[in-house]
């Protein structure tokens, strides 16, 4: 028989299951408390990014050779990459996989200026999205080669996006 351990949120105080929890500015608080009602979905990967990229053990950013990486497609998403040859830049949507806990308020690390973690690019974020304009280099068959992308490797990736300056916009004229 196996022994079910609770936990507790700090905010609520409610019993919860440990996959109920994040740590947010050293505090376990519940999904509850975060998300009130509302209901998780599924997201499913179309592919992985190969690099040389992890993340440092410490402070900002990664460490790892070269600009380039590879994004790998699973095969299945071959039939819809018609013309995406002809695009130079496109939008890379991906998951966050290798976060640490949440912290509210930081310095960031592009500039050391204190925000919270929406004026930022930190991986560690709730919702575990990252996106990233990149240069598009080349594609032979279900590989993807581009420049500026900085996920690391293994990084599941969600979504490809036509680039979004590619379309006239008027918040940008």
């Amino acid at each position: 028989m196996a022994i079910r351990r609770e936990y507790q949120c700090s905010e609520c105080n409610r019993k919860v299951e440990k996959n109920k929890l994040v740590e947010i500015d050293g505090a376990q608080i519940c999904t509850g408390c975060l998300y009130g009602d509302s209901v998780p979905f599924e997201v499913w990967p179309i592919g992985v990014v190969k690099n040389t990229l992890r993340r440092k053990d410490a402070g900002f950013g990664t460490t790892g050779a070269g600009d380039m990486s590879c994004i790998e497609l699973f095969h299945s998403q071959k039939r819809f990459l018609y013309k995406l040859d002809e695009e130079k830049y496109i939008t890379i949507v991906y998951y966050l996989h290798d976060r640490k806990p949440v912290k509210s308020i930081f310095k960031r690390g592009l500039d050391g200026k204190r925000t919270g973690v929406f004026a930022t690019r930190t991986p560690d974020r709730l919702s575990g999205i990252g996106i990233q304009d990149v240069k598009l280099i080349k594609i032979e068959e279900t590989t993807l080669y581009v420049e500026g992308l900085d996920a690391i490797n293994g990084t599941p990736v969600l979504d490809i996006k036509m680039f979004c300056s590619s379309v006239r916009n008027p918040l940008f004229a």
